[in-house]
């Protein structure tokens, strides 16, 4: 059994929790919060044992053998390497850090300590992703991508309100690029790696917060494209388009329908039974390379490509974060 421990008490650290409760070797024992009482009360709903409002004492309670970050992406390379120093697994959320010299640091941590480190990336093990990759090859020679996901956040309207919440403060590493774009950017480099060269345009919001962006991927023999939104909300399918067929992908972050259009006029679609919350698959897949003791796993490098790529489009846009004078 893996005892873990959650830092974050937000509406995505509750679907973690459901999702690890899924699953028979994860069990929650710890709760984080700045605020004790926060904690408590969180820990509660779920049944934890173990409250903390101390980092570092939470990193030396033995009690625990790994921990779930769900902190702001500027909190996530000190808090991730603060628990592995003390030899705890850690999953991070997406955008698992603020840079890529961030994430190396944070790589160097986990080898040096002999422990996982995996960014929760829920489409990265999803069944719906792997379809994708498996029928890659009806295609033929692929020759375009194109990306899409647009959401609009829930506090954009307070935003809009004169309210600024951690969603839209470019202070703490939020941008829509790591918050929503990192959806269409991690799946674009699984598949056809880092591209050769990057075009990008953003619209900021009145406090330079990035609120929309759009990229172009060049990779020579194929071109790709990234579009994402946190102040608009689209239902467009993303794309791939081959020399044979192209692809309809229904929700490139939870794929659950993949349509494939050929030449000759046959059309394929191939429906993905999964569970409903898609994040069970990161779950399963972080308690897998823990018992294999799988430190120099391949997702590590699938984030050092994201971030690669994340940090040109946004010294391109110049979109800085505190983080990067560091």
């Amino acid at each position: 059994m893996i005892n873990f421990a959650v830092i974050g008490t937000n509406f995505v650290t509750d679907s973690f929790i459901d999702a690890a409760n899924k699953c028979e070797k994860m069990k929650l024992v710890a709760v984080y919060s700045r605020s004790l009482e926060k904690a408590k009360k969180y820990a509660g709903r779920y049944g934890a044992k173990l409250v903390f409002d101390d980092l570092e004492k939470m990193a030396n309670c033995s009690e625990i053998d790994a921990v779930y970050i769900a902190s702001p992406n500027s909190l996530h390379a000190s808090q991730s390497i603060c628990m592995m120093q003390h030899k705890k697994h850690v999953i991070c959320e997406k955008t698992i850090a603020s840079n890529e010299k961030e994430l190396m640091a944070m790589i160097d941590a986990a080898h040096k300590n002999e422990v996982v480190l995996l960014e929760a990336m829920r489409s990265a093990q999803d069944p719906g992703f792997l379809a994708i990759k498996e029928s890659l090859p009806k295609l033929g020679k692929i020759r375009r991508a194109s990306f899409r996901k647009c959401q609009y956040s829930r506090r954009y309207d307070k935003f809009k309100d004169g309210i600024l919440e951690n969603a839209f403060n470019p202070e703490l590493s939020n941008a829509a690029l790591m918050d929503i774009g990192v959806y269409c950017v991690h799946p674009m480099v699984v598949l056809f790696g880092l591209p050769v060269r990057i075009k990008s345009i953003s619209v900021k919001l009145e406090n330079g917060f990035e609120g929309s962006g759009t990229a172009l991927l060049d990779y020579e023999d194929m071109q790709a494209e990234i579009i994402y939104s946190k102040i608009t909300a689209s239902s467009l399918p993303s794309e791939i388009q081959g020399e044979q067929a192209s692809m309809l992908i229904d929700e490139i972050a939870d794929p659950r329908e993949i349509t494939l259009f050929y030449r000759d006029g046959r059309k394929e679609v191939i429906q993905i039974e999964k569970e409903e919350n898609n994040m069970c698959y990161e779950v399963r897949e972080f308690a897998n390379l823990i018992e294999k003791k799988s430190i120099h796993h391949p997702y590590l490098y699938h984030s050092k490509m994201e971030l690669t790529v994340m940090d040109e489009i946004r010294r391109q846009e110049h979109i800085i974060f505190p983080a990067d004078g560091e």
